[in-house]
């Protein structure tokens, strides 16, 4: 990335706190240009609970000092409960969140260097929160740029996916119990820290409890979740996101879906910014937001509609591998979307070979059905739901996969075939359990048998009608489901075999079911449906079509320990117990700029016995450390979910320690029912 020192406008920045209207106050920083202190300019919000002045600091201090450098006063707020804002944070995107962030963009108009015009912006929760409040329809908001989102909360976030819990529902739930437990500063604060951090310690429960009470879609998923009324949306959209992120698919459906201007951008990337992605390229998103807040804030004719709706990065094929630096391929763009130069080629699975050998359906015909009982080592390699690019978490070589799995493939390609969208599949089976699974993997297969992942879906049978009223499977009756791919832009070269693998279990991503289920597949009926995409002049991007990523000069910090990453998968053939261990240790930083020492480290732990589904289990466990000469204060949390056939059970614990002695204790054991899952 470019760091760029001369920008239009010459800048400051300040610390402040914003009032709401209960008497809590929220932690601000920002940055604005000079000049607003006689001439009032747009400001732009981002709005999240992961601590400005500390955790988030050198991110932050790349983007709004640049965004503030072309003329905005960019304004970055802590959510109540969290850094050094009073109150706690009790769950996510809650309606206090939301009526916050109103309150908060009432009191940006108000101020003498806002012009009365405001913008919202972010990545994930940031995201979220500018989606949701948009959907409000604040009278200053003028437009929003998110990235990396979601608009459906119950089927497309990190909890759940086709009514199947996901293992990210407990790892995102620690990281939010981390969070939420951190203690504000003192040298902000002064003697209130430890009366605020008591008040978080005690206010605090496991989130994962919440978010296991709610196993279906119910009116806590539907609050927030922008799907259930696109046409509150009034106001622009800049969307975008990465083809590794798990947040893939939810650009194309705000395009479709949204009747105001939207433009959407999706690259290779991970749960990045695009003008900090990976795997790269990464591109100058920056100055595209610049554009499009000139437009919308200010009013500027600077042609920021007159591209097109989206612009995609279509994937070469590429070599099975838990990381990347690049992704080779392309820019294309599409005018509108959905795109009517986008064909859904329907492929029945009499069409593909089965591996190994077997003797395909009859054309059309019923044909003796295909079975598949997976075992709870499918999965080990698929990666994260979400990948950070840090350690590495990308799915890895899918042939030991493919070994517990049914799998369909095509003949060697003799031309390229591209697609881009969400592939589906639609299949006619019977299952041996009333509560059942099944996840469908999309790969590249190269000459030399190397697979490549490159999209997948998961489907809790139950949900097979809908995500609010699950019905069990009637064992053994035949049933139709389709499974949803993640959306994906994707080129399979001549001589390569596209490959489709059903199996009846995926962990740790997925939660597995109570017991093994035995699936038949009746091939002559079930089919696969790929968004086939043909080349073409008007769908290729134009040369430099986006700028060399630039940003404002970070702020240093200084390394006091080194990070430690490992993504470790353990088999022991004495007692058939395997495990995915996961540590995400960031070290000890000083935050150079307010002499704090911060430290955090993440370890996450899945496990299972042969294939007794019943003894998965999952940990997360997080400690966060700040200290400075003569003060340090440490929030050490774990969480612990394990099951039975009927019920899942949580083990948590939260420990707190000023200066090493423990100030604060507290244990959960919380049993929560089944609910066709």
């Amino acid at each position: 990335m470019r760091t760029v020192h001369n920008l239009p406008y010459e800048t400051k920045e300040e610390t402040t706190s914003v009032p709401l209207p209960d008497g809590t106050r929220l932690s601000a920083r920002v940055w604005r240009p000079v000049c607003t202190d006689q001439e009032p300019l747009p400001a732009v919000l981002e709005y999240i609970p992961y601590r400005q002045r500390d955790l988030t600091a050198v991110r932050d201090s790349i983007h709004h000092p640049y965004l503030a450098g072309h003329g905005y006063a960019c304004v970055r707020v802590d959510l109540r409960g969290t850094g050094d804002s009073d109150g706690v944070l009790e769950d996510e995107y809650l309606e206090q969140e939301q009526q916050d962030a109103l309150d908060v963009l009432q009191w940006l108009t108000e101020q003498p260097w806002c012009d009365g015009n405001t913008g919202m912006m972010g990545i994930s929760w940031g995201a979220f929160a500018a989606l949701q409040v948009a959907a409000r329809q604040p009278e200053s908001l003028r437009a929003i740029v998110i990235a990396s989102f979601t608009d459906d909360r119950y089927a497309d976030d990190m909890h759940y996916m086709g009514g199947a819990l996901l293992s990210d529902n407990l790892a995102e739930a620690g990281t939010m119990f981390a969070y939420a437990t951190c203690p504000p500063d003192p040298a902000v604060v002064g003697d209130r820290w430890r009366a605020m951090w008591r008040e978080r310690l005690e206010g605090t429960e496991p989130w994962v409890l919440a978010w296991l009470r709610h196993q279906r879609r119910d009116d806590y998923w539907r609050h927030a979740s922008v799907c259930e009324d696109y046409q509150a949306v009034r106001c622009p959209v800049l969307a975008s996101s990465g083809w590794a992120d798990g947040y893939s698919n939810a650009v194309t459906r705000l395009l479709a879906h949204l009747d105001v201007p939207r433009r959407g951008l999706i690259g290779p990337w991970s749960h990045k910014f695009p003008h900090l992605g990976e795997p790269g390229p990464a591109i100058g998103y920056l100055q595209e937001v610049v554009r499009w807040w000139d437009h919308w804030l200010k009013g500027a004719d600077n042609g920021v509609m007159d591209g097109p709706m989206l612009s995609a990065w279509m994937q070469d094929s590429v070599p099975p591998s838990t990381a990347y630096e690049e992704r080779p391929g392309r820019w294309v763009i599409e005018p509108e979307w959905p795109s009517p130069q986008i064909d859904e080629v329907v492929h029945p699975l009499t069409q593909y070979r089965i591996r190994p050998p077997g003797e395909p359906a009859g054309e059309g015909g019923p044909g003796e059905p295909l079975t598949v009982r997976s075992p709870l080592s499918v999965g080990q390699f698929a990666g994260k739901w979400a990948s950070y690019n840090a350690p590495p978490d990308l799915p890895y070589d899918q042939r030991e996969e493919d070994g517990g799995s049914l799998v369909f493939e095509t003949d060697p390609l003799t031309e390229r075939v591209e697609i881009l969208g969400s592939p589906s599949v639609e299949l006619d089976l019977t299952a041996s359990e009333p509560v059942a699974q099944v996840a469908a993997r999309l790969s590249d297969v190269a000459p030399d048998g190397s697979a490549t992942r490159v999209t997948y879906g998961v489907l809790n049978l139950s949900h097979r009608e809908g995500t609010g009223t699950p019905e069990p499977v009637e064992p053994r009756a035949r049933c139709r489901a389709t499974v949803r791919l993640n959306g994906v832009a994707q080129a399979f070269p001549p001589g390569h075999r596209i490959r489709l693998s059903l199996s009846t279990s995926y962990w740790p991503l997925a939660w597995p079911p109570p017991r093994p289920v035995l699936l038949s597949v009746h091939q002559g009926s079930s089919s696969l449906t790929l968004p086939v995409r043909s080349p073409r002049a008007d769908g290729e991007a134009p040369r430099g079509l986006f700028g060399e990523p630039e940003g404002a000069a970070p702020l240093t910090t200084t390394t006091l320990t080194p990070p430690e990453e490992r993504w470790d998968v353990k088999r022991d053939l004495i007692d058939y117990h395997h495990e995915l261990e996961i540590v995400k240790d960031r070290g000890f930083e000083h935050v150079d700029h307010i002499g704090l020492d911060v430290g955090r480290r993440a370890y996450e732990r899945y496990t299972a016995m042969a294939d007794d589904f019943t003894s998965v289990g999952g940990e997360s466990a997080w400690t966060m450390t700040f200290r400075r000469p003569g003060w340090e204060a440490k929030a050490v949390t774990r969480t612990v979910l394990t099951c039975t056939e009927e019920d899942f059970h949580v083990h948590a614990t939260l420990d707190a320690y000023v200066s090493g002695d423990r100030v604060f204790s507290r244990t959960w054991n919380e049993t929560v029912p089944r609910d066709c899952l």
